[in-house]
């Protein structure tokens, strides 16, 4: 069939030289993108997986409807969520030609701990929802793959079993009570464990409105309420190991009177480093550091904690600003790639976390899952780095992207 004259015209501006790159030319691309009809493809194992979103395709096919839609909800109407995908598009890459990239290296350091990559699992809570093997299988693929973990206090796990699983400490994530006693007794306890740095969380001190994960609990006809520990605190305890003998209260999870006061009663009881996480805004960042935060973690709970419709890429340039080489920073939030692990460390990241692309893999295939999307992403990143001119994430700077007006 012959191409249509409004097709043949846009043709012709596009191989214009005097053109360029135009909005025809952006135009005809997005047709003939629209004219590839794809099917609806479920890789059958690991190694068949293009990309992560490969696994997303996975899990949403065989997660509970409840369970999906904890994993994929945003709050409101996903304003956050979707800005954390949006923001990398205004960030462009600049190649430097003629460096010598032969050999490649993701090595780096944080907080004392040497690190094969920059790239760590960021903590996320009840992985059995997701996988029966849970934390265990993340953490035996965090082994495998040599990566750093973060492990929630809301895990499906006990730290003791996630650390033996991993063979190394595990970084612990600190959701705080407004009852400190059972604060102060999972910090001792996840000491004693072997943890040596805590991630107090300090985005969700009030609940957020997440719609999307009520509209598909409503699509779910079962009774979840027995599995997650919701029918009694003795049933949350034992589904969430590190409440084991605590005195915890449901409506204890709020904590909106904490203030930057908390990093000095948590320094009172334990000697771990403390990472603040959930920081978006530069006076944020410069009061963590005041306050004697070990690293600060930028993050909008991947979209899950506030409607502000800002992508956490874009807090990161004030953030690193405001830190100013004192204390190293940390991203999460809606990456997805190597680009994008390459756009937050060229900007300023000392190391860049993942979320849901790991849990796409828990949930598809188990430990392999974790396992290769770890892969896949070290190999996205050694890939760009190549291209971009980069050995070395010490070579990875600002002159490496750009930003579209």
């Amino acid at each position: 069939m012959e191409a249509s004259p409004r097709r043949q015209f846009l043709k012709f501006l596009t191989a214009s030289p005097l053109l360029g790159w135009t909005a025809a030319g952006r135009l005809l691309a997005e047709e003939s993108l629209d004219s590839i009809d794809l099917p609806d493809y479920l890789i059958e194992s690991p190694a068949d997986a293009l990309d992560v979103f490969d696994f997303h395709n996975v899990a949403k096919h065989r997660l509970p409807p409840a369970h999906y839609g904890y994993l994929t909800t945003g709050t409101d109407g996903n304003e956050t969520l979707s800005a954390n995908r949006r923001a990398f598009e205004d960030i462009y890459l600049r190649p430097m030609r003629m460096v010598d990239t032969s050999d490649i290296s993701l090595e780096t350091a944080l907080l004392g701990e040497q690190l094969k990559s920059p790239i760590a699992l960021a903590p996320i809570g009840a992985q059995r929802a997701f996988h029966a093997d849970a934390e265990l299988a993340t953490a035996r693929a965090a082994k495998t793959q040599e990566h750093l973990q973060m492990l929630s206090n809301m895990a499906s796990s006990s730290i003791e079993d996630v650390i033996a699983a991993r063979g190394q400490p595990v970084w612990f994530q600190l959701y705080p009570t407004n009852h400190w006693p059972t604060t102060e007794m999972m910090l001792e306890r996840a000491e004693r464990a072997g943890a040596r740095v805590v991630v107090l969380t300090v985005d969700v001190n009030s609940s957020s409105n997440r719609v999307l994960l009520g509209k598909y609990t409503r699509a779910d006809g079962r009774d979840c309420s027995a599995c997650h520990g919701t029918r009694s605190i003795d049933d949350f305890r034992r589904n969430y190991p590190m409440y084991e003998g605590s005195r915890f209260d449901f409506a204890e999870f709020l904590t909106p009177g904490m203030t930057w006061g908390f990093l000095d009663r948590i320094r009172g009881v334990t000697s771990m480093k403390i990472v603040v996480k959930g920081i978006v805004t530069n006076a944020d960042a410069a009061s963590a550091v005041e306050a004697g935060a070990d690293a600060v973690y930028v993050s909008n709970h991947g979209g899950r904690a506030e409607a502000s419709g800002r992508g956490a890429i874009e807090c990161l340039p004030e953030v690193v600003e405001a830190v100013n080489g004192r204390v190293p920073v940390i991203i999460d939030s809606g990456f997805r790639r190597g680009t994008d692990i390459f756009k937050a460390l060229a900007m300023g990241a000392d190391a860049v976390c993942i979320g849901r692309a790991y849990i796409w893999g828990l949930a598809g295939f188990g430990q392999p899952g974790v396992e290769k999307v770890l892969a896949m992403l070290n190999a996205e990143l050694s890939l760009v780095m190549s291209q971009m001119g980069a050995r070395t994430i010490a070579d990875i700077g600002l002159p490496h992207i750009g930003i579209r007006s």
